[in-house]
């Protein structure tokens, strides 16, 4: 006779080994597709590439897939540091370090990637609207209201740097022209605002005082860096055409990037109010978005007819379409700028940073002088941001935590070494070479790894130390009352256990 079915022993089910299961799955499922993505890339590049002889447009197929397959791996590199909590944007930058260095296992497919005319114009259209975007974020009222720790930290959080990369180049690579040394302290000037705010944010700290600052002097490091950028940049280009270089000269074009920014700021919140009321009287759709990057072109255009890097315009774009008002006719929903923007940067910017990652040589790394050169600049870029943390003038403030939080480069350092691989200067035998070299280059973008790796966790544990000597503080003078009687001891325990 058969037990009943209420009577047979149940089957115990490990849920929690289903869990960690899923889990697994869930995580490296990004890293299989990213290595399958490697494994059949060369295969598929190689199968693109050079002309077919039955097309008839001008554009070369091999750019389609190359760009393609750009975009994949960098959305996976991306999605794989965001799940380490590390930022995106260096998961797009390693992805296209291992794409550009599949030629070390006897694949050069992507080579001419690095190279291409449509590749790079697509890049630099990346980072105008990615200057674009900081532009819209950084709100011009607060930078002119900021206080006085915000600002001398800002200043001396540019100064200091730049001596320091400018004195570590003229030490290490004594053979590079003057002008290469100059531009290599520009990058280590700038701070990336956008990774010291989301740690702030993910500890729930954006409304102290730390972060004030430190946010504050960032976007003024972003405005003090193009400028620096801009003078530097102009001095190389004018060194080029062989001019020579003087202090005249160069007062010249930091006056003239001033007047830029000066003027763009004042024409435009004069003309945009009207451009934009005259745009919400159509019924097309994405006239803002139009308008926006029309205008943010335009701007950029403008900065490069008067001598400047066109990243310059398109910061200051977005600084004048910041408080953007935009009133769309015929009762539509009224749409924030940002989210309209989106679509456009989340496709074009993360070519800029695979691309810099394509002409990364990981090669170079098994020399001691390029990897000497590189530890060097980050402790350069590290010291220079823990001077300007000195500058605080406010007490009890933790020093410590804003000279950590400006410290990441972020895309800023590899905007400003993107550029000076374009750069060009007449070598001593008359031949034109870049300002920032492959090995140079490669050598800026480990210090950019390492300042941005370092500043999460670092900046966590400065701000855990000043929570942890306050609380410390506290015992220390509750213990010293209690002393006196009872009563005053009671009060003491009483005080700590609501602590």
């Amino acid at each position: 006779m058969k037990r009943p079915s209420a009577a047979l022993p149940k089957r115990r089910i490990c849920h929690n080994r289903r869990t960690l299961r899923k889990n697994l799955t869930k995580k490296a499922f990004p890293l299989f597709v990213l290595s399958l993505f490697f494994i059949f890339a060369p295969a598929v590049l190689a199968d693109g590439q050079g002309p077919t002889g039955t097309e008839t447009h001008g554009l070369d197929p091999a750019v389609l897939i190359g760009v393609a397959i750009m975009l994949v791996v960098a959305k996976l590199g991306g999605e794989i540091f965001e799940r380490i909590h590390q930022p995106g944007v260096l998961g797009e930058l390693f992805a296209g370090m291992l794409l550009g260095n599949l030629v070390i296992f006897g694949f050069g497919g992507a080579e001419s990637l690095k190279t291409n005319e449509t590749v790079a114009a697509l890049a630099e259209l990346g980072v105008i609207i990615l200057l674009f975007e900081v532009g819209l974020e950084s709100d011009l009222k607060k930078m002119m209201e900021v206080g006085w720790s915000s600002l001398l930290v800002a200043i001396v959080g540019v100064i200091a740097p730049f001596f320091l990369g400018w004195a570590v180049s003229a030490y290490l690579i004594p053979d590079e022209p003057r002008l290469a040394h100059i531009f290599i302290g520009a990058t280590l000037c700038a701070t990336s605002v956008g990774i010291t705010a989301r740690v702030f944010k993910d500890l729930g700290k954006l409304s102290t005082r730390e972060a004030r600052i430190i946010l504050g002097a960032a976007v003024l490091d972003d405005v003090f860096g193009l400028l620096i950028l801009a003078v530097v940049s102009g001095a190389i280009q004018a060194a080029g055409t062989g001019n020579p270089l003087s202090l005249l000269n160069v007062a010249g074009i930091a006056l003239k990037s001033i007047a830029f920014l000066v003027t763009s700021i004042v024409v435009g919140q004069l003309l945009i109010p009207h451009l934009l009321r005259a745009a919400g009287r159509l019924a097309t759709r994405g006239v803002l978005l139009t308008v926006a990057i029309s205008v943010c072109f335009a701007m950029a255009w403008a900065a490069a007819r008067v001598g400047l890097a066109p990243i310059v315009g398109a910061f200051a774009a977005g600084l004048v379409l910041d408080e953007v008002h935009y009133k769309p006719s015929g009762g539509r929903k009224e749409r924030d700028l940002d989210d309209l923007l989106q679509p456009v940067s989340t496709v074009l910017v993360p070519i800029f940073f695979v691309l810099m990652g394509l002409k990364v040589d990981l090669r170079l790394f098994t020399r001691l002088d390029i990897l000497g050169l590189a530890i060097a600049l980050t402790l350069a870029a590290i010291t220079g941001k823990q001077i300007c943390a000195l500058s605080v003038v406010e007490r009890g403030v933790n020093r410590l935590a804003v000279g950590v939080g400006m410290i990441p480069r972020g895309e800023v350092g590899l905007i400003f070494a993107g550029i000076g691989a374009t750069l060009m200067l007449p070598s001593a035998s008359g031949v034109s070479v870049p300002v920032i070299s492959s090995a140079i280059f490669g050598a800026v973008v480990i210090m950019v790894i390492i300042t941005t790796l370092l500043t999460p966790v670092a900046l966590k544990w400065a701000l855990g130390r000043k929570r942890t000597h306050k609380r410390e503080g506290r015992d220390a003078g509750k213990e010293g009352p209690a002393q006196g009687g009872d009563s005053a001891e009671a009060a003491g325990t009483a005080n700590r256990v609501r602590g």
